[in-house]
């Protein structure tokens, strides 16, 4: 049986990826917390951080047992809420981008069900703009998709650059116009593949246009040209989708935020409920 609170201490550590940073996080010393890694490295029989003057970093034990920590830690977490009469509970509207959807959220979504049987979540699926767009007019409580342009609203779960992505078959040099696959004009991703094009000069023409995030990605296990998008795509991908190559001159796209948000700055109930727990287990999807 691990400690969950040595398994707290852990992902503190590794989240501030510094043992004094973490420790001040969770109101530990920098002693007390070298002193849990030890014990928690001893109890399960490898290192799991490696560590130098400047900076920790995950072993490839210690990366998988970030995974088992946050399980262990919020099932602990959600059990102490249950148990002391602060359980969450209600119904929540609940947005999700389709890039997020087919990853390991809808596990999580079903053992946050599992662990609180008096919320109730009702689920919507779809690009980003048009869950902002129901969001404002009331359709929705809560929002978990990327940050629009200029929008300071939400709370941060995840940032990430975007990359190029292709079929490992596709030949594409650094003089050739660019073949598209993208979501509607609407799509924050289609927009700044758009303009990191322009501002490079290089000319480009929509190859293929989808709705969803699988006719995305059918375009492109089509060869039918390059997309952008988060990383997470590769890992939902069979292994045909690769990142482009640099051969292909594509231009830098910038970085996303993945927020949660509601239709107000201060959440209550349920809502707020749901979306502390999204900011918990949500950086998991990225792991």
């Amino acid at each position: 049986m691990y400690d969950v609170n040595l398994l707290r201490t852990f992902l503190a550590v590794v989240d501030a990826r510094h043992f004094t940073a973490g420790g001040a996080a969770i109101g530990l010393s920098q002693s007390t917390v070298s002193q849990h890694i030890r014990r928690l490295e001893l109890i399960c029989g490898r290192q799991l951080l490696a560590r130098d003057t400047h900076a920790v970093t995950l072993t490839t034990d210690g990366a998988v047992m970030v995974g088992f920590a946050r399980d262990i830690v919020g099932t602990s977490l959600q059990a102490v809420d249950y148990f002391s009469g602060a359980a969450p509970r209600g119904r929540v509207r609940f947005g999700v981008s389709d890039d997020l959807a087919l990853t390991r959220l809808p596990v999580i979504l079903r053992e946050l069900i599992q662990a609180n049987p008096l919320l109730s979540i009702e689920l919507t699926v779809g690009l980003t703009s048009m869950l902002y767009q129901k969001l404002d007019s009331g359709r929705l409580d809560l929002v978990f998709a990327k940050r629009q342009p200029g929008d300071d609203r939400g709370r941060l779960v995840q940032r990430e650059r975007l990359i190029w992505i292709a079929h490992s078959e596709l030949e594409l040099d650094a003089a050739d116009s660019v073949p598209l696959v993208l979501y509607p004009t609407s799509s924050i991703t289609s927009a700044l593949a758009v303009d990191a094009l322009n501002r490079a000069g290089r000319p480009w023409f929509v190859a293929c246009s989808s709705e969803t995030l699988s006719g995305v990605r059918a375009g492109v296990r089509a060869g039918l040209g390059v997309t952008a998008q988060s990383p997470l795509l590769l890992q939902i991908s069979q292994g045909d989708l690769v990142q482009a190559p640099q051969s292909a001159g594509l231009p830098e796209l910038g970085e996303v935020e993945f927020v949660v948000l509601g239709r107000s700055v201060k959440l209550q109930g349920a809502i707020a409920a749901l979306a502390a727990l999204v900011e918990e287990r949500g950086p998991a999807l990225w792991d």
